[in-house]
């Protein structure tokens, strides 16, 4: 009876396994999961140096620039030759914000902190990409308009 109970959940599983892998859903239109598909191609990276528009409150800016072969390290942080404090007035880049100086105690330091000197942890660059995903979201203040009515 015991060997029954156990078998029964088993082939079920088994089955939904089965069924399943059959119908699964990827963002790889007309190919089954188990082939390898060729990659697209790289999307163009916007390059134009403007300041795109923040989507939410505390968003991280976009990177308005290319960012290829630049060289972020231990040693090296190629962002800072144009978005440190000495080198904003010459180069006409935003300095940093003055969070990236605070430590993880509060306290605010002359260079920038180590928990914020990988930029890319935060910072993306744009692309003329589709997207592969609808985007649902909306704005604070769009929510707040369609509550209204």
């Amino acid at each position: 009876m015991n060997k029954i109970r156990l078998l029964f959940p088993a082939l079920l599983l088994i089955a939904i396994v089965v069924f399943a892998e059959e119908n699964i859903t990827t963002l790889r239109p007309n190919q089954a999961i188990t082939e390898e598909a060729e990659p697209p191609s790289m999307a163009n990276v916007l390059n134009t140096d403007i300041r795109k528009e923040r989507n939410y409150p505390m968003q991280p800016p976009i990177i308005p620039h290319k960012i290829r072969n630049y060289q972020v390290d231990l040693n090296t942080n190629k962002c800072m030759s144009c978005h440190s404090r000495e080198r904003t007035q010459e180069s006409q880049a935003p300095m940093v914000s003055v969070t990236h100086f605070m430590d993880r105690d509060g306290n605010f330091r002359a260079e920038i902190s180590p928990r914020r000197y990988f930029c890319q942890q935060c910072h993306v660059t744009q692309s003329d990409s589709t997207p592969m995903v609808k985007n649902q979201f909306k704005d604070m203040y769009e929510v707040i308009e369609t509550n209204k009515n």
